[in-house]
Order: C-alpha cells, then sequence, then structure tokens
C-alpha cells in the first residue's frame, strides 16, 4: 500500500513570534546596548506591518524627552514608503545603528509588555475592507500622519498617535478590520487632543505677547 505524503495542511507551521514575546527576550540580553536595526532584525519578519508596530510600540515605551527624535523618524519613513507604494520597506544604515541601553530597554519594556499582549489577543482576521494588494497606500497615508504628529515637541502628544499606528499595524498584519477601524479611532481622537493644546498654546501665546 502506499504511504500518503503529508501535505501542507499536515504540516505544523509556527506562528511568526509575537512582539511582546521578542521585547521580552530583547530585554534579557547581556549587551549594553541595543540598536534599532538588531530590534528590526529580530523580528524577522521586514514587511510595512510589521515595521510599524515595531517602531510604534518602540515610541510607546516610557524613554527619556527627545527619545522621539530618535524613534519618530524610522516610522515616518515607513509610512511615507508605504503612502508612495514601495514594495517592500528600506531603512538607511544611520537610522538602524542608533539604539538605546538594554537596561533602559528592559525597564521601558516590562510596562509596555502587558499592553502588547492584550493587544495581540484581540487581534484576528475579520471584516478587512480592503481587496488584495489595495491596502498599502490609504493606511500609509494615516500612519504617515500620525508619525509625524509622534515626532512634534509637544507635551505627551506622541503617546496616543504610536498607540494608533501600533494597532493599525497589528490590523494590516492580520488583516482585521475592526482592529482598523479602532485605529482609526484613536488617531482621530489624538489629532484632536494634538489640535486642541496647539489652539490653547496659541490663545496662551497670544494674551503674553500680544
Amino acid at each position: 500500500m502506499d504511504q500518503k505524503l503529508p501535505t501542507l495542511y499536515d504540516q505544523q507551521v509556527p506562528p511568526p513570534r509575537r512582539l511582546s514575546v521578542i521585547f521580552r527576550q530583547l530585554s534579557a540580553r547581556d549587551e549594553a546596548s541595543i540598536s534599532i536595526g538588531e530590534i528590526r532584525d529580530a523580528l524577522g519578519d521586514r514587511s510595512f506591518a510589521a515595521l510599524l508596530l515595531l517602531f510604534a510600540a518602540l515610541n510607546l515605551l516610557p524613554l527619556p524627552i527627545g527619545s522621539t527624535l530618535i524613534l519618530g523618524p524610522p516610522m515616518v519613513l515607513v509610512a511615507l514608503q508605504m503612502a508612495l507604494g514601495y514594495e517592500a520597506p528600506w531603512l538607511p544604515r544611520w537610522l538602524t545603528s542608533r539604539g538605546i541601553s538594554t537596561q533602559r530597554f528592559g525597564k521601558a519594556a516590562k510596562r509596555l509588555i502587558p499592553l502588547l499582549e492584550w493587544l495581540e489577543r484581540f487581534v484576528r482576521p475579520r471584516s478587512w475592507p480592503f481587496a488584495p494588494g489595495t491596502a498599502d497606500r490609504p493606511i500609509g497615508l494615516i500612519a504617515l500622519v500620525m508619525a509625524i504628529a509622534v515626532t512634534l515637541p509637544i507635551p505627551l502628544g506622541n503617546w496616543l498617535p504610536s498607540l494608533s499606528v501600533a494597532v493599525i499595524g497589528l490590523a494590516l498584519g492580520e488583516r482585521d478590520g475592526l482592529c482598523l477601524a479602532a485605529g482609526c479611532g484613536i488617531a482621530v481622537v489624538a489629532l484632536a487632543i494634538i489640535g486642541a493644546v496647539v489652539g490653547a498654546g496659541t490663545v496662551l501665546a497670544g494674551m503674553v505677547f500680544g
């Protein structure tokens, strides 16, 4: 009797590692510092969705003031490439060589990992509104606006935009329409808050210097 050859459906293909798992492993490293390139390489998947999620998550870390000047530009670059219709993401070496101390990264990651784990449990393929191959440009435009907002010198103004991009990155990776809607909703709230802060600052400046 002929033996049945295994099919692709019979083979157990391990799922991609979650970002929360990668962050936990990276925070346990012995090296003095960790670069953006090393974090990207640990992720393995170089898709736009994976890199959006990665850089958004890095901007969610409670790092010192000014860290967004290092961690914000990669997210802007990835989102811009998506909006322009690039087929694959590219990052320059001067960005991938930048890094932070492993100790600081580990302390910050401990606060972020529970949020990532909660988001990862929620997301799954459902209600995706885009036809195959048509999602990158519109999602890239939304992510680009949020990424630019992250780099603006607004007190506490980077957290909600970063969260929005993280949720949108998860949605794109899993083709989750509900998660995408949630990410866009967070983006609207973030823009409203930023607009209110900028408006209040303009009024205050007018009162002081007018």
